[in-house]
């Protein structure tokens, strides 16, 4: 005799199965979620910073061999200095003064405070960034996350200013063709000049050019050597030196239905930022921002945040046009559709379990 209960008890998760695991459709937004360790498979083109991994949960008082490197991972970005002495090695003693940098660290990178080699800082450290030093600038008020250079250096030309740009004969790339690359920097300028009255204009003569850019391998004469694929992906100098580089070792994209690489690098969301530093802008501690210092591969982060506009119009003003209700508006919206989608899977979850509790107590 067939057991309707039986059948009922089929439904019933099948029923829980999609309402747990289905997804609901909201605006597609690149939202930092939680922190997590990342693994080899990601990270294998970066073996340096991929072997951070083994130092998780270390605490002041350990001694790990490997702690001597991130102690040089934060030298390189600003955070330890290195002793004056005649041997001037890091440790492998995760000390005072190591200790001391990464509270820094991750106050400075909008990370959970706890002065450990936690899974959320091992993760940060060990995504690509740009290579521009967190040490190099200064807040002006605490209420805001982001920062300028030491001095506040910005752009000084008659008003209306335009600033000229021009891409290098002979540092470029061949995965991407010269009207793509083109086209990546037209729509970030574009971004940068709708919020500031400023202007870009592509210029062929180089050496004059305002801001100059490149892509270059390894060491490439400014004191700041690249690190191949992944690592550091570019750095570019504040004003008004001009110089914009970027890693040619990276699998640099701008299309990732195209490129399925792991590494592969949104050469846009990248522009956007080392822009920001042209400008005069630093790091800032807000994730979301485009001018957060790290970007996963296969990420796209191009759209500025109040964060990123506040920070450039504290330098250059605002852009008559510019109407900071409409951005206002855009986040407010991103954000309620983040929101919404947590309430409901909430809801879902109690939800599920209400409907296990009534049918077991049937």
């Amino acid at each position: 005799m067939f057991n309707f209960s039986y059948c009922y008890f089929f439904f019933f998760f099948l029923s829980l199965f999609s309402l747990l695991f289905s997804r609901p459709c909201f605006p597609a937004r690149t939202i930092p979620g939680p922190a997590t360790v990342i693994t080899a498979e990601d990270h294998s083109h970066n073996a340096a910073w991929h072997n951070f991994s083994r130092l998780l949960h270390a605490e002041r008082g350990s001694q790990i061999n490997g702690i001597s490197e991130l102690k040089n991972y934060f030298h390189q970005f600003g955070y330890l200095p290195r002793a004056d002495t005649m041997s001037s090695d890091f440790t492998d003693t995760f000390d005072a003064q190591f200790e001391s940098a990464l509270l820094l660290y991750q106050k400075k990178l909008g990370l959970p405070v706890t002065g450990k080699l936690d899974s959320h800082t091992i993760s940060t450290i060990m995504t690509p960034r740009c290579g521009v030093s967190d040490g190099s600038s200064h807040t002006i008020h605490s209420a805001h996350h982001f920062a300028f250079f030491n001095g506040k250096p910005r752009w000084a030309r008659a008003s209306p200013m335009t600033l000229t740009y021009a891409f290098s004969p002979y540092h470029i790339i061949g995965r991407l063709s010269k009207a793509e690359i083109r086209t990546v920097f037209e729509r970030s300028f574009s971004r940068w000049a709708s919020v500031i009255p400023v202007k870009f204009r592509e210029t062929s003569r180089y050496k004059s050019a305002d801001i100059r850019i490149g892509f270059y391998h390894r060491n490439h004469g400014d004191g700041k050597p690249f690190d191949g694929v992944l690592g550091v992906l570019a750095h570019a100098f504040c004003p008004e030196n001009g110089r914009f580089h970027l890693d040619a070792a990276e699998t640099w994209s701008v299309d990732f239905e195209r490129d399925k690489s792991k590494v592969a690098v949104d050469l846009e969301s990248v522009v956007t930022h080392e822009i920001g530093h042209i400008l005069g802008l630093a790091h800032t501690s807000v994730k979301g921002a485009v001018m957060y210092p790290s970007l996963k591969p296969r990420t796209k982060k191009v759209e500025l945040k109040i964060d990123d506009v506040e920070g450039v119009q504290a330098l250059y003003g605002s852009n008559p046009n510019f109407s900071f209700s409409t951005l206002l508006h855009s986040e407010s919206s991103s954000n309620l559709a983040m929101e919404s989608q947590g309430v409901l899977s909430k809801w879902t979850v109690s939800l599920a379990l209400g409907l296990i509790i009534t049918f077991l107590s049937a």
